[in-house]
């Protein structure tokens, strides 16, 4: 019989912040400052809903994702291996065709070309994914770090896009927004005659994370040692060995005791705060003033549907309207959060695929030697490599690959709710699973995300 340990006690608020802003940062690139301002700048105020209701489901599918780690002490891709074997495939090939895609990087890279004067930014996004390489193969890559980094950035970069937002728009600019935020356009309610679905979609799947990056919260908390995590062998030990050692995978059992199920639903409610608080409120400050920015600079501007130009646009009228000097700093910021953005997910993205290959290699094994740093760092190269061979056949436009990904991880997200809905119900004593309201929301999101992927499959095959 497995040996139990009991439910650690809870630590302060302040101790638990941190994961959420790593998961934040990483829709960042995506949705938040390319996506949902791509279609304003086109479209309008009118679609605002859909980057709140976005971020709202995505709330509560990373707190099931939270809610079995929290109990279990390990990832969710542990359990679901324990309960569909071929499981780990999926994720591997699911995570690769999802994120490998160099949609953000090379956004990236045409921002800071426009910052100097360079047509071609083909070499400039090589470059920079050579350096993510880099960063990531030099030292140690621990959560430690991309927390450190992801705090920074969202703390620096965002309040300056507040502040130019708040600078810059009109009351009218205010009044469409909050008329968007019901779905009231002009001269539409909810979606606007001529809109991309598969736009939409893309936006609605990367408002937040995104894919299956929205997993890697089990493995952020697990790091951070929330509830059963603190007996957790900790990642930042696995990758900073370039050895072969023994890994330990299986998290550890309570024994469900009074004390135990007290202690869960204090520590429940805690992270229930953090993320809504880090997640979903600072999630939708930045989604809205990155929208309200550019519909303030950018909407009726002629270009703004080509790629990802609206932003070039964006920065060229702050310029105008402030000083020349701001609108260069603007495109800056934007390009440094989407290069540190595309450097979490390769990061995140290789662990996830890192931890499925060493779950199948070990086979259910409680533990065992494995180099797991190698396999790490094999996908972060590979992924490397692979946009890199994609820009050098010159298929480097931003706003396809973001939206081709993002349909990909939209479908992907659609499959995960289903797996950890399963996993919940399956693995988890009955005092420790969701309850009835909890399940119907998780349906919900379950059935619009089926939908949404069948009605996209169906625009663009027939």
């Amino acid at each position: 019989m497995k040996e139990t340990k009991p439910f650690p006690e809870p630590v302060s608020l302040k101790k638990l912040i941190g994961p959420s802003f790593v998961i934040l940062a990483l829709g960042l690139g995506s949705g938040e400052v390319i996506l949902w301002p791509y279609l304003v700048a086109n479209y309008g105020l009118g679609i605002a809903w859909g980057a709140i209701l976005g971020i709202t489901f995505q709330y509560f599918m990373n707190m099931e994702i939270e809610r079995y780690a929290l109990v279990k002490g390990e990832s969710v891709f542990v359990g679901i291996y324990k309960l569909f074997k071929p499981a780990v495939y999926w994720f591997i090939a699911s995570t690769f065709l999802g994120w490998a895609l160099p949609g953000i990087v090379a956004a990236s890279a045409k921002v800071m070309a426009s910052v100097l004067g360079l047509e071609n930014f083909k070499w400039i996004a090589i470059l920079f994914l050579l350096i993510i390489g880099l960063i990531l193969s030099i030292g140690k890559t621990v959560y430690g770090m991309m927390e450190r980094l992801t705090k920074t950035i969202i703390l620096v970069g965002v309040p300056f896009v507040f502040l130019l937002a708040v600078f810059l728009a009109t009351k009218t600019d205010w009044s469409l927004l909050f008329s968007g935020l019901i779905g009231r356009g002009e001269g539409f309610w909810f979606l606007p005659q001529g809109i991309s679905i598969a736009t939409f979609l893309a936006a609605f799947a990367y408002s937040g994370a995104g894919g299956n990056l929205n997993l890697t919260q089990s493995i952020y908390i697990k790091e951070k040692g929330y509830g059963m995590g603190a007996y957790a062998q900790k990642i930042s030990s696995l990758f900073s060995k370039e050895r072969e050692e023994e890994i330990i995978l299986d998290g550890t059992d309570c024994a469900g005791t009074e004390e135990d199920i007290s202690r869960f639903k204090k520590w429940w409610k805690l992270i229930s705060i953090e993320h809504a608080f880090v997640f979903w409120f600072l999630g939708i400050l930045s989604m809205v003033f990155l929208m309200l920015l550019s519909y303030a600079t950018t909407y009726g501007i002629a270009g703004n549907a080509e790629g990802i130009n609206f932003v070039i646009n964006e920065g060229a009228v702050i310029g105008n309207m402030i000083l020349p000097s701001i609108g260069v700093l603007f495109l800056v910021v934007v390009a440094i959060m989407l290069f540190q953005t595309q450097l979490g997910v390769i990061d995140s993205t290789s662990r996830i695929m890192a931890e499925n290959f060493a779950i199948r290699k070990l086979d259910g094994q409680e533990k065992g030697k494995i180099n797991l740093s190698r396999i790490y760092y094999s996908f972060v190269w590979a992924q490397i490599v692979f946009g890199i061979a994609l820009f050098l056949f010159n298929v480097y436009e931003p706003k396809t690959l973001i939206v081709l990904g993002a349909v990909i991880n939209a479908f992907a997200m659609f499959v995960h709710l289903a797996l950890v809905s399963w996993l919940n119900h399956k693995s988890l004593p009955k005092v420790f699973r969701p309850g009835l309201i909890r399940k119907i929301i998780i349906g919900v999101i379950f059935v619009f995300f089926g939908v949404f992927s069948l009605i996209v499959l169906w625009d663009k095959v027939f």
